[in-house]
Parts: structure tokens; sequence; C-alpha cells
């Protein structure tokens, strides 16, 4: 019985937590627009930040509930699902073309922050100074992102004239977003709960857990929103959804995660950092190549994280000892 109300518990969370990500995204885009954002700046910022919501309250929670190995698995493991499985498929359905500020700035940032957290993870801990030091690199860049937006505002068109006329749809967007971060929160902490039941039950570590299950659960957000984003041409939201939420978490929800609570890591954490930093990197490569993504690159990557899973469950059952 309590294998059946754990399973339901986590799909009926996951629901929650992908549709409360869904009404977030929403409403800040609609804020973002009334404010004459770029496109580009929305998909790194406001929808980056709001797809990433999930990985957010499950890393938080974890990091509350002492399950830190799940805190920076579901981190990692959302990472490469986001660049290798969701920009594979964009790639795959057709070329993405990639924004210069993206190849010039917004990557390479990404890529540093990849560093840093190998850098930080070596000793097999995040100390709470360290997440301090990633809460500040997170303000910094989207403060730097506040002021190039501001030197290339965005137009505003006649239906967002229209919908910044009403106050109150403002009010009612402003209370969409707290409602939706409290149903996130509530969600992830049922997320935990369950998927630390069905760990102990089955005996599969917090890491793989948290590397499979929950990465690509609370993934689901970026899935649907970049899919979306390149079947409309919106090349810049599809691609900066991802870099954006990558970055945000890497800074934001593992330095808020280690600075409610350091994070005391295993082996298996240091060596999939370094992976996820691997991916990041011959990813780049495909995108400086041409300024776009090709599908053979896409199916590149899809072959790269399959070849990933199959690393982890080998390494979980002692196959492959590193």
């Amino acid at each position: 019985m309590q294998i059946v109300l754990n399973l339901l518990l986590l799909l009926a969370c996951f629901a929650i937590l992908i549709k409360g990500a869904d009404f977030l995204v929403d409403a800040c885009s609609f804020i973002a627009k009334k404010l004459k954002v770029p496109s580009l700046i929305i998909g790194l910022t406001i929808v980056a930040f709001g797809t990433s919501a999930p990985e957010a309250g499950v890393s938080i929670v974890s990091s509350l509930q002492g399950s830190n190995s799940l805190s920076i698995s579901n981190v990692v493991g959302s990472n490469l699902f986001n660049l290798l499985v969701i920009v594979g498929l964009c790639s795959i359905i057709g070329n993405i073309v990639v924004d210069k500020e993206i190849i010039k700035f917004d990557y390479p940032v990404c890529l540093l922050a990849s560093i840093l957290l190998v850098f930080f993870v070596r000793d097999m801990a995040v100390e709470r100074l360290e997440g301090i030091v990633l809460l500040v690199l997170i303000v910094v860049y989207c403060v730097y992102l506040i002021s190039r937006a501001k030197r290339t505002p965005a137009q505003q068109d006649e239906e967002n004239k229209e919908t910044g006329k009403g106050s109150l749809k403002v009010f009612l967007n402003i209370v969409i977003i707290i409602v939706s971060i409290a149903a996130i929160y509530f969600a992830s902490k049922g997320i935990v709960s369950s998927c630390t039941f069905f760990a102990k039950l089955f005996g599969i570590s917090d890491t793989v857990i948290g590397l499979t299950i929950v990465a690509l659960g609370t993934s689901l957000p970026e899935l649907v929103t970049s899919l979306v984003a390149h079947k409309k041409g919106e090349y810049s939201i599809a691609l900066g959804n991802i870099i954006g939420s990558n970055l945000f978490n890497i800074l934001f929800v593992l330095g808020i995660a280690s600075t409610i609570s350091p994070l005391e890591l295993c082996y298996d954490n240091v060596v999939d950092a370094i992976i996820c930093f691997v991916g990041m990197a011959v990813c780049y490569i495909f995108v400086c190549s041409g300024a776009k993504i090709k599908k053979s690159e896409g199916v590149i990557m899809l072959i790269m994280y399959a070849a990933y899973m199959t690393f982890v469950f080998l390494r979980e059952f002692g196959i492959i000892i590193l």
C-alpha cells in the first residue's frame, strides 16, 4: 500500500511541479514583456529561472533534509539532460541558429560556472562560503543582463500595449507567481519524500535517483518550453532557456542549497560534475563551429547522453568501478 501511495504522490507532485512552473513562466513573461525586455534576455532569465524552479525546490528541500547527494545530482543530471537531450532534440527537428551574444558571452559564462563547480566539489563538499560566492555571481550576472536589456530594449507590439493597460492583470500575474512558487515548494517536498522512500526500498543511491528520475522530471518544463519556442522559431528563447537554466542551477540552486546547509558529497558526485563540464565543452564546440547546431550534432548529443546513462547504471551496480 505504501508503494502505491508513494507512486501516486510522486506522479501528482511532478504534475503540480510542471504546471506550477508553466504558470510561473507565463506570469513572469507577461511582466517582462510589459517592461520591454528582449526575447533573448527573457529566455536567459525569466523563462530559464522559471523552468528551473522545480530543480531549485527539490535541491533546497533535499539540502534541508540532509539528502546532499540528491541535491547536487538533481542539478548535474538536469544540466546534462537540458543540454544533451533538449538541445539535441531541438537541433534534430531543425537546425538551431545561435545568437551571437550567446556565443560571445552567455555560453562562456556557463562554462566558467561549470569549471567553478568542479573546483568547489573537488574535496567532496560545497561549503557555505562557496555557496555564498555562487549566489553573488548569479546576482552579478543578472545585473549585467538587466543593463544589457536597457541597451537593446524590445519593441512593444500592439498586444503588449493592450495587456499593459490593465493594472488588474499585473496584480493577477503577481498573485500567480506567488501561488506557483508555493506550489513548486510543496510539490518538491513530496517528490523528495517519495524518492527517498523508493531509494531505500530498492537499495538505489540518492545519486542515481537524482541523476535519473528527479533530474528528468524537473527538466520537463525546460523540455516543453524549448521545443515550443523552437517550433515557433524563437531560437533565442529555446537556447537561452537552456543556457540560463544551467547557469541558474549551478549558481543559484546549489548556491542557496549549500548556504542553507553545507553539502557533503561522495566521489561519484565529483565524477558527474566533471562529466557535466565535458558535455558542455563539447556542445560549445558545436555552437562555435558555424553559429548553429546541426542535426548531425544533435544526434551526437543524444548518443552522449545515452552513453552517460549507461555509465551511471553500470557504476551503480558495481560493473564499472572508478
